[in-house]
C-alpha cells in the first residue's frame, strides 16, 4: 500500500491513528513510547468471537489475547494465548518466525536478550514485529485475532536485534551487537522497508566477554508525538535522545544524558508525560524530558530488590520486575513525578518482560528461568492477584510479550 512519507500527510491519511504503548516499549516527554513486532507461520484454533461462549462456559472479550516470544536459539517462535474468564491462559497456536533466538554473553536464563521491547505490536497496521537476535533479522506477522500470518523476514540493519519501537508508520530496531545501533524502517502494510541513511551508531562497548549483557543497550522507544527517539544504555549509564524528522530520519548525534553510575534499563511514560525508568542499579527514577533533549530528575526510589529491569504502566501505577528477587514492585507516580511504593508481589523464578491488558485489568509476566507466563488480576487499588501460570514451550530465557 502507498504510505505518505511526511508525518502530517500520514496523520491526514490516518485520522484514527493510535499511539502504541506498553510492553514492549513506551517512553518519553509528555508522551508514551511505542514498539513494533515480526515473524513466521503455523496453524491455530479459531479465536472465540466477542460474546461467544467458550469451552469454560464464559465469554471471550475482544482484547483477551497475549503473544509471547520464545527466543529459542534453535528457532524463534511466537506463541498465542487467549485469557479465560477465570484469568487463566489457553494456548491457541505457535508460529515460527523464520529466524533464531540469541543469547548475549553472560546473560542468565532470566533473559537472553537483556532488553525490553523485543516483540512489538503496531495497531495501525495490525502487525506484530519480532526480533530474531541469533541471526540478525526481524519478522513481520499480520495479526487476525490469535491467528498470525508471517509476511516478511528481513535484516535488522545490525547485529543482535533486541528491541523495536513503532510510531506513525515508522519503526526503529535496536541492535545490541558491535557497540549498538538503531536502524529505521517505513511500515508499508505488513512489510518493513529500510530508510536510507537512518542507521545511527550508539558507540557503546564492543566487549563480548561475560559482561556483554550488561554493556549493551536496553530499550528503544519514541515519544508519543514521534518527535524523538530514546535509547537506554544500562551500565553505560545514559539516556540517549535523538530528534526525529518528518521522514523518520534521526539527528546525526543524540543528546547523551549521563546518569552513571546508574544503569537505565527500560522506561515508560508516567502521568503528565513523566519519564519513568527502571534502573539496573535497583532504583525506579522519574524524569522530565525537556525540548533540548536533556532530562531533569524528579524523584528516585530504592527498590530494595535485585535484578531490577523491565517496567509496564497502568494509568498512574507502574509495575517493575526484579529478576534477581523473583518479585514485582508497584509504584504510583503523581503529576510531579513523585513515587509512592504500592506493594510487592512474589513471582516465579526470574521475572522479565511484562505487559498490561488494554482494559487495564490484567498483568502478564514472563518468568525466564522456567519459560513461564504468569497472569495477575489488577485490583481497583492496583494490587495484584495471581490467577494462573503456564509454561511456554521452549521459552527458557525468552523475552518479548504483547497484549494488543
Amino acid at each position: 500500500m502507498f504510505r505518505p512519507t511526511s508525518k502530517p500527510a500520514r496523520a491526514a491519511a490516518k485520522a484514527a491513528a493510535v499511539s502504541l504503548s506498553a510492553v514492549t516499549a513506551c517512553a518519553a516527554t509528555p508522551a508514551a513510547l511505542a514498539s513494533a513486532v515480526p515473524a513466521p507461520a503455523g496453524t491455530v484454533a479459531r479465536q472465540p468471537a466477542p460474546g461467544e461462549e467458550t469451552e469454560s462456559g464464559g465469554t471471550a472479550g475482544p482484547h483477551d489475547v497475549v503473544f509471547v516470544q520464545t527466543g529459542a536459539e534453535d528457532g524463534n517462535r511466537i506463541v498465542a494465548y487467549t485469557r479465560t474468564p477465570e484469568g487463566t491462559l489457553r494456548e491457541e497456536g505457535s508460529y515460527a518466525t523464520g529466524g533464531e533466538g540469541g543469547r548475549l554473553a553472560g546473560a542468565g536464563s532470566d533473559g537472553h536478550q537483556a532488553s525490553q521491547g523485543a516483540l512489538a505490536y503496531d495497531p495501525e497496521e495490525g502487525i506484530l514485529i519480532a526480533a530474531n537476535s541469533g541471526n540478525g533479522t526481524v519478522s513481520v506477522f499480520e495479526v487476525d485475532g490469535v491467528r498470525l500470518t508471517l509476511r516478511q523476514v528481513t535484516p535488522s540493519g545490525g547485529g543482535f536485534p533486541a528491541g523495536i519501537a513503532v510510531h506513525d508508520g515508522i519503526a526503529y530496531v535496536l541492535n545490541a551487537g558491535t557497540g549498538g545501533s538503531v536502524q529505521g524502517f517505513t511500515i508499508d502494510g505488513p512489510r518493513l522497508e529500510p530508510i536510507a541513511g537512518s542507521r545511527r551508531e550508539l558507540g557503546l562497548s564492543t566487549d563480548r566477554g561475560p559482561l556483554q549483557y550488561a554493556r549493551t543497550p536496553g530499550q528503544v522507544g519514541f515519544t508519543d508525538d514521534g518527535s524523538r527517539l530514546i535509547v537506554t544504555t544500562k551500565t553505560n549509564g545514559s539516556l540517549q535522545v535523538f530528534d526525529v524528522d518528518d521522514d523518520g530520519l534521526l539527528s546525526a548525534e543524540p543528546v547523551t544524558n549521563d546518569r552513571s553510575p546508574s544503569a537505565p534499563f527500560a522506561f515508560v511514560t508516567g502521568e503528565d508525560g513523566r519519564l519513568v525508568v527502571a534502573d539496573a542499579a535497583n532504583t525506579v527514577d522519574t524524569f522530565t524530558l525537556w525540548k533540548d533533549n536533556t532530562v531533569q530528575p524528579a524523584d528516585s526510589a530504592d527498590t530494595g530488590e535485585m535484578g531490577t529491569g523491565r517496567i509496564a504502566r497502568n494509568g498512574a501505577t507502574v509495575y517493575v520486575s526484579h529478576s534477581g528477587s523473583d518479585a514485582l514492585s508497584a509504584y504510583r507516580v503523581d503529576a510531579d513525578g513523585a513515587l509512592t511504593a504500592a506493594g510487592r508481589t512474589a513471582t516465579g523464578a526470574g521475572p522479565t518482560d511484562l505487559a498490561v491488558s488494554p482494559a487495564g485489568d490484567y498483568l502478564y509476566v514472563q518468568t525466564g528461568e522456567t519459560g513461564g507466563l504468569e497472569t495477575y488480576r489488577i485490583g481497583p487499588d492496583g494490587g495484584l492477584t495471581r490467577t494462573g501460570t503456564t509454561t511456554v514451550p521452549n521459552a527458557v530465557g525468552g523475552e518479548g510479550i504483547v497484549a494488543p
